[in-house]
């Protein structure tokens, strides 16, 4: 969708209207920092957090948690702020405050940039500049390179804008150790390969939506058995990737049986949903989209469980 487009749709909106600002509930605000994306973020950067080899203070790595969390928020308040358009006219999002109207655009751009700065300079003070400078960078690819730029403008929107949501593990090592490492970058490349499939099953079947709101998602432009294809391919790349924390460390038998498993269920799905016909191919995709879900928090559970229980036996 044009940027001019977008600017008229949202001029339709009378945001001058004082009830407005009378309707915003402290909810609406909470909606605006994408509570399961922050969730998500939360979880793998403590997950980084947790298998880094050293330790700080309990109460300085809760307060360093939560500033990222915070940052994953405004990343999620500038991407409702720029994309009211496009959720207006995309039934599961057209409730959001921007588009429905209860959160003015210039308060959800306020709210956002106001907890960007702050979570970025709070997590400076009580981690170190490096990691807050990984945030600050994350929260800047989110909010404009992908949202500005890539989610209107290529099907690969989400593989490269992908990039954002896969940094908290590497963001969570950091503020334990004040750099990054190899064992990082592999919990980032898992995320990062996890990304295409989780969001491409959804857009296979809400393609429709996308399609009206002009965003390039990849069965809009290149068809649906295109990305059932794709999607396979990259389920394959993220079962194999789930080893590297066995060769690379510091994972053992554990996580090695689980992502065995995991993987192994997953590029299953994602087969059945490769060779499916058309009127199964919905409730393939449902299917492969909710164990995405699963599979990512399962491998980084029994990632981080491991870990506990090693320590808890040395000690």
């Amino acid at each position: 969708m044009a940027l001019t487009e977008r600017t008229e749709l949202i001029e339709e909106h009378d945001w001058s209207n004082e009830l407005i600002g009378e309707m915003a509930t402290v909810g609406d605000y909470v909606q605006l920092m994408k509570l399961r994306v922050m969730s998500l973020v939360v979880f793998t950067a403590l997950v980084g957090m947790i298998i880094a080899p050293v330790a700080i203070h309990p109460v300085l790595g809760f307060i360093a948690l939560v500033c990222i969390g915070v940052g994953a928020g405004a990343s999620g308040a500038l991407n409702m702020w720029f994309d009211a358009d496009i959720d207006a006219v995309m039934s599961r999002t057209a409730k959001r405050p921007v588009p429905a109207g209860r959160v003015t655009p210039d308060a959800a751009l306020t709210f956002g940039m106001t907890l960007a700065l702050g979570s970025v300079s709070v997590l400076g003070l009580v981690a170190g500049w490096f990691a807050a400078g990984l945030l600050a960078f994350t929260i800047f690819f989110y909010a404009v390179v992908y949202t500005m730029w890539l989610k209107r403008s290529t099907p690969q929107n989400i593989v490269i804008g992908g990039a954002a949501g896969a940094l908290p593990p590497m963001i969570g090592w950091a503020v334990m150790t004040g750099s990054v490492s190899l064992q990082s970058f592999v919990l980032f490349l898992i995320i990062f390969l996890w990304t295409p499939p989780h969001f491409w099953a959804l857009s296979l079947f809400k393609a429709e939506e996308y399609a009206r709101a002009g965003v390039p998602m990849l069965p809009v432009v290149a068809g649906n058995p295109a990305t059932r294809r794709q999607i396979f391919y990259y389920v394959v790349a993220l079962a194999l990737s789930g080893f590297l924390p066995v060769i690379v460390g510091p994972s053992g038998i554990a996580y090695g049986v689980a992502a065995t498993v995991l993987g192994g269920i997953f590029v299953y799905r994602a087969w059945q949903l490769l060779r499916t016909d058309e009127e199964n191919e919905r409730q393939n995709a449902v299917r492969v989209f909710t164990y995405s879900i699963l599979y990512l928090f399962l491998l980084f559970a029994v990632l981080a469980g491991e870990h506990i229980v090693r320590l808890m036996v040395a000690s």
